[in-house]
């Protein structure tokens, strides 16, 4: 397939022209015009002025609404790529970092303003869990254990309505874990002492969902995989 493509996701800390800098906060675009800006930099800097053949991958948090997802798209269609794929972070995450089995997997992935949990069952979102609060909300002081007992609050709300034993099968295996928390061992160690099992760290967690999304637009820009053949991309 010819072409060329773009992965984008959170714009959070971008620095822009003009008063606004951080167009998307919480995983919402807060300021379209803005954010709109700056994703029409990013394309002409990566894609060049003639994006006819071009790809775009956009990673969302997991729980983001239709309005979410339909305003970043109309974004995006303003810059003219050919194709937009839409797939959820923890489906970026699980792609990077995961094992390459179909069973359940659970992706934890703690950032700097949202916080989230999902199970993956087959690659699709089974179920998920998100608290508004991450590293940027925190005390330092108290980081650690504020950061892992929401996780654990969130993994225990999971279990209660699990009917089939697939938390039970994610957590055997240990959780994917993902974000800027995912650097700190002070938060993975504890997180894995109160779940009782190891935790999966990929080489460089911050960038995890990226890493994840451009390896995503990579089998597309190689084999021509359509949306529909990318699970848990509706998330």
């Amino acid at each position: 397939m010819p072409g060329h493509g773009l992965v984008t996701g959170p714009l959070l800390g971008h620095p822009l022209d003009g008063d606004a800098e951080r167009p998307v906060r919480r995983g919402r675009i807060v300021d379209p015009e803005s954010c709109g800006r700056l994703l029409a930099r990013i394309a002409d800097a990566a894609l060049g002025p003639d994006r006819t053949d071009s790809v775009i991958v956009l990673s969302h948090p997991v729980l983001a609404g239709a309005v979410h997802r339909n305003a970043a798209r109309a974004l995006l269609a303003g810059l003219g790529p050919t194709r937009v794929l839409v797939l959820s972070s923890a489906r970026a995450a699980a792609a990077y970092a995961g094992p390459r089995d179909a069973g359940p997997l659970l992706v934890v992935d703690m950032g700097a303003e949202l916080t989230e949990v999902t199970l993956l069952v087959g690659g699709r979102i089974a179920d998920a869990r998100q608290a508004e609060s991450g590293l940027s909300d925190l005390d330092p002081a108290t980081l650690p254990a504020t950061l892992v007992a929401t996780v654990l609050d969130m993994v225990k709300s999971m279990w209660r309505q699990d009917r089939h034993g697939a938390i039970r099968g994610a957590l055997r295996k240990g959780p994917v874990l993902a974000g800027g928390g995912a650097l700190r061992p002070d938060v993975t160690d504890r997180l894995a002492r109160c779940l009782g099992t190891p935790v999966r760290l990929a080489e460089d967690p911050s960038t995890t969902v990226v890493r994840g999304a451009g390896q995503i637009l990579s089998s597309v820009l190689r084999h021509g995989v359509s949306a529909s053949a990318l699970p848990g991309r509706a998330r």
